[in-house]
């Protein structure tokens, strides 16, 4: 991607400011009905400054002020949004600013590669790889490189499923044992009333990511599904939430046995190809295959280096088997935003989006999740929070050497994807930091930028 001088970006925003549009981004190759830009880069790799006052301003200039530390942030602390108070220029603001904060991430070297994306509307205000696909190789991550999205794939499994209710194919309330003869738990009476809603929103009843660690054993999926009549329930069909992966399969399963076709390739024709997806797959081959992938990577001391992907989480593909570059996942995050309803209607996306389910721990997993988060539920493939009093639909993805995580706020079409190709969870608090820059909230820097910066400044400006 071209990058231009910091100087360029603030004179855009400037004139943006006295415009009160958005007018100042670069028009990129549109998909189906939306179009594209890519805001221009700074080669200028700068830390977030420090405030002259106490108090950080509600604007969202580079110097509004500092992010606090994220240790001082608590569930006390927690800010509400002030109604109206977001300027047009927000969005183009935080491009910038999450431009400077990937450029601190990069020169620290505590990540392999990572791409993100920032979009507001259904333009691309940032588009933008760092570090490298393969490290050993010294290949670049670009916005066309595929990563693997881990449980990020769980969004697709669910729209899937909204599309084929939507032709007639199934209903939200389809009883899984009425499509799969053979399905059992341990329960019958369960079996019986398990649900497609009741499989995508993670409420079929049994423990916790039930069978992963045989998934991890490179158990055959077949093996473990008919396996699930073993398990114990820890509540009723419908009555709890407990994340699976298997169990999520078998929306798999069951679109086989509705439409005569496999899983991946009614994706594929109804969801990749409608929204110009042209690079996502599904598969370890798949990914293999194409012409730019982000191999996994280790730790060793300060290198980086690359190892083969594992096949295991392939084998359920609905929970986990989607590769996409940050380009495609650009495109699928406008369309959830609303922005291409000639794929997915509007309706479709409210009940997607509905929360079902209540998940309270998830409020606590993270300090940015302690002192922004009022609420987390569960909807169709996605979560739902209530981030300082503003609806949040998220996911995040990880398997052995991935990484990533989008969110968006539908009341705002606001949004951003991030995918890595490492085990490490920094680039995580740049998520918060960009919402809390669009919303005017307090500054915090839960992804601990400056504290990167000052490392690398210690150690004599050294990077990789």
């Amino acid at each position: 991607m071209s990058r231009a001088p910091l100087h360029f970006l603030l004179a855009a925003l400037g004139l943006v400011l006295a415009l009160t549009t958005i007018t100042d981004v670069q028009a990129a190759p549109a998909q189906g009905h939306t179009r594209a830009a890519a805001a221009k880069a700074s080669t200028k790799k700068a830390p977030v400054k420090k405030a002259a006052g106490k108090k950080a301003a509600a604007k969202p200039a580079r110097t509004a002020g500092a992010p606090r530390p994220a240790a001082v942030i608590s569930r006390a602390a927690a800010v509400s949004v002030a109604e109206g108070k977001i300027p047009p220029s927000a969005g183009l603001s935080v491009a910038a600013d999450m431009n400077l904060w990937l450029d601190s991430i990069e020169a620290s070297g505590q990540v392999a590669g990572l791409a993100a994306a920032v979009v507001q509307g259904d333009q691309v205000l940032l588009q933008r790889g760092i570090g490298y696909a393969d490290a050993a190789a010294g290949t670049p991550v670009t916005p066309d490189t595929v990563f693997r999205l881990a449980s990020l794939s769980k969004s697709f499994a669910a729209t899937l499923a909204g599309l084929l209710v939507d032709d007639g194919y199934i209903s939200w309330d389809t009883r899984v044992g009425g499509v799969l003869p053979t399905f059992a738990l341990k329960d019958a009476s369960a079996a019986e009333k398990l649900s497609v809603r009741d499989i995508l929103s993670h409420r079929v009843g049994l423990p916790h990511n039930s069978y992963d660690h045989l998934l991890e054993q490179d158990e055959p999926y077949p093996l473990l599904v008919d396996r699930l009549r073993e398990i114990d329930p820890i509540c009723g069909v419908g009555d709890c939430y407990s994340y699976q992966n298997v169990a999520f399969s078998l929306l798999g399963d069951v679109t086989y046995a509705v439409t005569g076709d496999f899983f991946y390739h009614q994706v594929e024709k109804r969801v990749f190809h409608p929204l110009g997806m042209t690079t996502a797959t599904y598969g370890r081959d798949a990914l293999e295959s194409s012409r730019e992938w982000a191999r996994p990577h280790s730790r060793n001391g300060r290198r980086w280096l690359p190892f083969q992907p594992r096949e295991n989480y392939y084998h359920v593909a609905p929970a986990a088997g989607v590769n996409a570059s940050i380009k495609d996942m650009s495109q699928y995050l406008i369309a959830h935003m609303g922005g291409r309803p000639d794929v997915l209607p509007e309706d479709l996306l409210a009940t997607l989006h509905r929360p079902l389910v209540a998940t309270p721990t998830e409020m606590n997993s993270a300090p940015w999740r302690r002192g922004r988060l009022r609420d987390a539920q569960y909807a169709l493939g996605w979560r739902v929070f209530d981030y300082a009093g503003e609806p949040m639909v998220f996911h995040a993805g990880a398997v052995q050497g991935y990484r990533g995580v989008i969110a968006f706020l539908p009341q705002r079409r606001f949004g951003l994807v991030m995918l890595w190709n490492c085990e490490t969870s920094v680039p995580t608090g740049l998520l918060p930091m960009a919402f809390d820059r669009y919303l005017g909230l307090p500054q915090v820097d839960w992804a601990g930028v400056e504290l990167l910066d000052r490392s690398r400044m210690a150690a004599g400006g050294a990077s990789r």
